[in-house]
């Protein structure tokens, strides 16, 4: 085995068994593809890099070998390399070009294939293998109407592209992880193809004085992994949170109060199909002060309830598939179940994932959940990663049943 495999699947298993071949154009990013290449393995892919000429003036191919572990492809031979991979019996899964050129861009728009990079994906194509397309270039050139139209033929014959970063008067690489979701998503089935999906996440704050704010030790990453998935599975999602996840494909409302929460939810939620709310929302407010608290004497908060943001959902929107979320600390697992068929019955919820935040889980990478629906209740643990795959796999299979 080569040493560069040693850290297949360190990261998890979300690229197991699959097979997929780098396309290297002359773009400056080409630097960027030995990181590319180790997040792909680290995820479980196996990879293969296929190189244009211009590129090797940039990066050596000694490089990608070292990245990937095998060879790369420089020129093709009879091994006839294109075919082994994407013909009718090949045994890869998808091509990613990336960076691609606005030269390679045009090249495969029209049926060129005069590159290594350009065969592949002509072949590609003609056997309906998936193909995502990373462009990366000089703003100028990405504006060109030429190519703007080479990427809406190439959208149109099913081509998927990773949005780039927009400064610096480039069109730059966008970051690995949003290369490496946007590969998952071209490897996964679209049970939430046509969907809506709406999801709350993350803490919020509640002004105390100009100085002070009240809130919790949420993280929010449950719900930036609930919508990542949802992406991957084909939604149309909507990110409303506090922070700021940087995914061209996923939309986000940025809120701060449980307020403006409330708004962009409600507002959000017209036409959804899903709502799940991870947030943790304040369950009190409090009348800011305008100007900061002296400390020199003890000071009396008066804390009032704020309203349930599930409730306001359901209550606007009857037929919405709702998953809620219910957090208790220190208490048994009987009393845990009890609390989430409560809790799914008082807003008429499809799921509720519940957990213990006294013992894990509140701002980790991990936790211990429970995913109770009314006919089933199941216990999930590891990354949040892999409990956002589990809650909503329990998601599709109840709507599959409905």
């Amino acid at each position: 085995m080569h040493p560069t495999l040693w850290i297949k699947g360190i990261s998890g298993n979300s690229l197991a068994n699959k097979r997929i071949v780098l396309g290297i154009c002359g773009s400056i990013a080409a630097v960027k593809c030995i990181e590319l290449v180790r997040e792909l393995i680290r995820n479980g892919a196996s990879v293969r890099a296929v190189m244009s000429a211009e590129s090797q003036r940039i990066i050596h191919s000694n490089a990608m070998h070292y990245a990937t572990g095998e060879h790369p492809v420089t020129e093709l031979s009879g091994a006839v390399e294109h075919v082994a991979e994407f013909g009718e019996k090949g045994c890869a899964d998808l091509l990613l070009i990336a960076p691609c050129t606005a030269n390679t861009l045009g090249k495969i728009a029209c049926g060129i294939d005069d590159t290594p990079v350009t065969t592949f994906a002509t072949t590609a194509l003609g056997s309906k293998k998936p193909i995502v397309i990373v462009p990366a270039m000089h703003e100028s050139m990405y504006a060109n109407p030429a190519v703007v139209s080479n990427i809406a033929k190439l959208k149109n014959m099913g081509v998927a592209f990773v949005e780039p970063l927009h400064n610096e008067f480039a069109a730059k690489f966008p970051s690995k992880k949003e290369i490496l979701l946007e590969c998952k998503k071209a490897l996964s089935q679209k049970p939430l193809a046509g969907k809506n999906v709406v999801i709350a996440s993350g803490a919020l704050q509640e002004d105390i004085d100009p100085v002070r704010i009240l809130t919790t030790r949420a993280s929010g990453k449950t719900g930036v992994e609930l919508a990542k998935e949802a992406y991957r599975l084909g939604a149309e999602v909507t990110l409303i949170h506090s922070n700021s996840l940087g995914f061209s494909g996923i939309k986000e409302i940025r809120t701060r109060t449980n307020r403006e929460m409330h708004s962009a939810v409600l507002s959000a939620l017209q036409g959804a199909d899903f709502f799940l709310s991870p947030a943790a929302l304040n369950d009190f407010c409090v009348k800011a002060q305008e100007n900061k608290i002296s400390g020199d004497a003890p000071v009396q908060l008066k804390l009032g309830c704020a309203e349930k943001l599930v409730d306001e959902a359901r209550k606007k929107f009857p037929l919405l598939f709702i998953v809620g979320f219910k957090a208790e600390t220190n208490i048994s697992a009987e009393k845990l179940l009890e609390c989430a068929k409560q809790k799914m019955a008082s807003a008429e919820m499809q799921l509720v994932v519940a957990n213990d935040v006294g013992k894990q889980g509140i701002g980790e990478e991990t936790n211990n959940v429970i995913l109770v629906s009314r006919s089933s209740c199941r216990a999930v643990s590891g990354k949040k990663d892999l409990i956002a795959r589990e809650i909503w796999k329990e998601a599709v299979k109840l709507i599959s049943k409905k």
